[in-house]
């Protein structure tokens, strides 16, 4: 996503204001961290949020590239009024942090309201929450859902592949992330029992991977993935990543130390930060795609390396999902792609389309229906003024997250139409249903289950239309049986 690419860091219902209790109430909550306070939000501000909350120990010094350590803070803490790692702030390893919206309603008094907890993409390696794809205060302010999205380790920081130490520590950030808001989240009028997580692109992949990783205690109830998922995108082999950390501890003079991990704690982030961009990524068996030195590796705990075997036999948390696509991913890929000297033909555009994203989501909606699963899928086809990167980049790879968020004016500096704001509406009123009730909440807003057999993959907004209709499966994964999985390609 453009948005999240500029950023390229390497750490890490209408009408529901009525009735509702004195709002100065949620200025302060009680959490285990001690009291916390939070503000207005900028735009929507009925909506109170509260940035840059610390979930898990800095992973500082001797916690560098270690598992996450429960927080242990206890006081009094201020809410920050920006992002950690936002524009003007200082960056900082110290980003295991997570941002709450919530409004005040009748829901939130009592506890009951939902929660959508959001995982930012950018493979693994860029991104943070400081942007307008994640922030969630529309979403919050719209519907009676609390949104949260998660700062998580990416780059060396998250996925080091050093032997004999901890491995996909940005996975296990998630994961203690949610952890927090199973204990905290009712203090900011949240019901613990009612958490979804959803991710956009490697985001995705990382809820995708959460089903297989946590089978027996997933501790949520519902499972969303947008533009990625298990089989979209294919991993280093475990000989590259070790490869990779072997360079960059040679690149920073750690290679001969006595203690190549402690050497390694010792530097600066920056020196690392910079280390890694003279590391090349390796080739992602399509000329539109490439993965990153420094990326999830199969570890047997958190990553597996036989999902085709698990999906298959129903080895994943039997937990409701939904998950889709853009009709032009693409639409982005292809300007990296040109970056780095690879001129992208249509034809290998389309495949990659249908390699790392129509069929992946198929192949998941297939397993997902056999194991007695309910799931939704959708294709996005939304193409609007003011998310286009060029005139023909269509629904391109990260827009969903425009219409779940609201963000596109933010994004672009221009307006939305009314018909993108009812589209907007459309979608959040899915997201907002599945999030209250993973198994019939689309139902009862008309979204068939996903069905081989019967017009059941929703079509969003196409020819710009405020509306979704549904076609059957074959239309978009009829050529799958040709197609090698975007993560099967072979690592490399």
């Amino acid at each position: 996503m453009h948005s999240l690419a500029a950023l390229s860091l390497w750490l890490c219902a209408a009408g529901l204001s009525l009735a509702v209790p004195n709002t100065s109430s949620f200025e302060n909550v009680e959490t285990e961290n001690g009291r916390i306070t939070g503000h207005r939000s900028l735009e929507a501000n009925e909506v109170w949020e509260y940035l840059g909350i610390p979930y898990a120990q800095p992973p500082l010094g001797a916690l560098r590239f270690a598992a996450p350590q429960r927080y242990k803070g206890n006081g009094t803490y201020i809410a920050a009024n920006f992002f950690t790692a936002g524009a003007g702030t200082l960056r900082s390893e110290d980003c295991l942090t997570l941002n709450i919206w919530s409004k005040p309603t009748l829901k939130s008094v009592k506890a009951k309201k939902p929660v959508f907890v959001l995982f930012h993409g950018g493979r693994f390696a860029g991104g943070n929450t400081n942007t307008p794809f994640a922030n969630g205060q529309y979403l919050a302010n719209n519907e009676d859902i609390i949104v949260v999205s998660v700062n998580y380790r990416l780059n060396v920081f998250g996925f080091p592949g050093a032997p004999n130490a901890d491995t996909n520590l940005g996975l296990r950030d998630q994961r203690l992330a949610v952890e927090w808001l199973q204990k905290n989240v009712a203090a900011f009028g949240g019901d613990a029992k009612k958490i979804v997580i959803a991710g956009q692109s490697s985001g995705g992949a990382a809820v995708d991977w959460w089903s297989y990783a946590y089978q027996e205690d997933p501790i949520v109830h519902g499972l969303m993935s947008t533009s990625g998922n298990t089989f979209s995108f294919p991993m280093n082999s475990p000989e590259r990543q070790r490869s990779n950390w072997d360079n960059i501890t040679s690149l920073v003079g750690c290679a001969s130390s006595n203690d190549t991990m402690a050497c390694m704690r010792s530097q600066p982030w920056e020196t690392l930060s910079k280390a890694v961009t003279k590391i090349a990524p390796s080739p992602g068996g399509s000329p539109v795609r490439s993965t990153p030195p420094f990326y999830p590796l199969v570890d047997n705990e958190t990553v597996f390396a036989d999902y085709i075997s698990r999906s298959a036999s129903g080895h994943f948390a039997k937990l409701p999902y939904f998950h889709g696509h853009n009709d032009h991913e693409q639409g982005y890929y292809v300007i990296p792609a040109f970056a780095q000297g690879r001129n992208v033909t249509e034809q290998q555009a389309s495949q990659f389309l249908l390699e790392s994203f129509v069929c992946p989501i198929s192949y998941e909606a297939r397993a997902r229906v056999d194991a007695g699963v309910p799931t939704w899928v959708y294709r996005y086809y939304g193409d609007w003024d003011n998310t286009r990167l060029y005139p023909t980049s269509g629904a391109y790879h990260g827009t969903e997250l425009h219409m779940i968020l609201g963000g596109s004016a933010d994004a672009s500096g221009l307006p939305e139409t009314q018909v993108q704001k009812d589209t907007v509406r459309l979608v959040q009123r899915a997201v907002a249903a599945f999030t209250e009730d993973p198994k019939e909440g689309l139902t009862k807003l008309g979204w068939p289950v996903f069905d081989p057999e019967k017009k059941s993959w929703g079509e969003i907004a196409v020819d710009n239309k405020a509306k979704v209709t549904f076609a059957k499966p074959e239309k978009y994964d009829a050529h799958c049986g040709n197609i090698t999985l975007g993560a099967l390609q072979g690592m490399s």
